[in-house]
């Protein structure tokens, strides 16, 4: 397996589970695909946050919006790695509940990892809704 089909394999069954958890109100999956040192940034959908303590804050308050995730599904646009560092762009489209309300929601996603000791580890997060249509 060469280093990016063993990155993509980490993305199928790790980040991709522990976000499915994070919709479902549990952070901490999530917070094991993260990095503990900097730098770590998060560009979110609804929240940004700058190191690795207030990007776990985030986490716990997400967590805490979401009772149960419905649907998930991940849509890679694009892949690589180079080293000890990879990349994907890819779409999420979500259907959970979020504050007691039935919500779909589909955010444009680029994220940046670092291998790290452990493994794969996220280091930045850009999500947005993307373009309104005209």
């Amino acid at each position: 397996m060469d280093a990016r089909e063993e990155f993509l394999d980490w993305f199928a069954t790790t980040w991709r589970p522990a976000e499915v958890a994070l919709h479902g109100g549990d952070a901490g999956p999530r917070d094991r695909t993260w990095a503990r040192r900097d730098p770590v940034t998060l560009f979110g959908a609804w929240y940004d946050a700058s190191g690795p303590a207030a990007v776990r804050e985030v986490f716990e308050r997400l967590a805490a919006t979401f009772g149960a995730s419905i649907d998930a599904d991940i849509e890679l646009v694009a892949a690589d790695v180079s080293g000890d560092l990879a990349y994907t762009v890819h779409r999420e489209h979500t259907r959970a509940r979020v504050d007691d309300v039935d919500r779909t929601y589909s955010l444009r996603v680029t994220q940046v990892y670092r291998r790290e000791p452990d493994g794969w580890k996220v280091v930045h997060r850009h999500g947005d809704p993307g373009p309104a249509a005209p």
